[in-house]
């Protein structure tokens, strides 16, 4: 299925989890995100509300380094933001719980 013809975020997992296949890739996207994440609670603690979007640097600098540089394609982010941000939250969990691997694998055949 295209990219483009995705009505939902369960059609758009699987693309999604082909584009983070590498594991370099999937590593710097858990540490973008968990900085992120971390700067924008110690922002939102400290009342520094104009500094908000500042969050958002490190988790995309470090998603787009691993498109970029490592899996060699374009991140999902400029074709449907929303569900790469709910991606990038439900990978990183799967990789806490030792789980990522297998949902690679799975993307990986034929549909």
């Amino acid at each position: 299925m295209a990219e483009s013809e995705m009505k939902t975020f369960e059609e758009f997992w699987p693309f999604y989890v082909r584009e983070h296949s590498r594991p370099a890739t999937r590593a710097l996207h858990a540490a973008g995100t968990i900085t992120s994440t971390a700067l924008l609670a110690a922002l939102v603690a400290k009342r520094r509300w104009r500094w908000l979007p500042l969050a958002l640097v490190p988790g995309y600098a470090a998603a787009w380094a691993g498109h970029f540089l490592v899996e060699h394609n374009r991140p999902a982010t400029f074709e449907h933001p929303l569900w790469s941000f709910v991606g990038d939250y439900k990978m990183v969990a799967l990789m806490l719980a030792g789980r990522m691997d297998e949902e690679v694998a799975r993307a990986q055949l034929p549909d």
